[in-house]
């Protein structure tokens, strides 16, 4: 089970706690997690990645154990903290703006 920490705005959405658990099929990258996370809360589609070409929407970072995973490629694995669950991957709805 991977644990990932929604922001505030997308758990009210989507009715559900603001750290939820997805299971992966295979192995757990950031496009594995979102493919589990939409299935899951089909209310989320279309929130952090566009829906045709799968990538990240501006204003939406990913992070897991301290580290900005945003600008890589999605079908890299995620750290081994996360994969056992110890660590969340963190949804972030970055700010714009001074």
């Amino acid at each position: 089970m991977i644990r990932v920490l929604l922001p505030a705005q997308l758990s009210i959405l989507a009715r559900v706690e603001r750290e939820i658990e997805v299971q992966v099929q295979g192995e757990a990258t950031v496009e594995a997690v979102l493919e589990a996370l939409e299935a899951r809360h089909p209310m989320l589609r279309g929130t952090l990645r566009d829906q045709v070409s799968k990538q990240r929407r501006p204003f939406i970072r990913f992070y897991a154990c301290g580290e900005d995973l945003s600008l890589d490629p999605t079908t890299d694995p995620l750290p081994e903290a996360v994969v056992k669950g110890e660590a969340p991957l963190r949804v972030v709805g970055a700010m714009a703006g001074g």
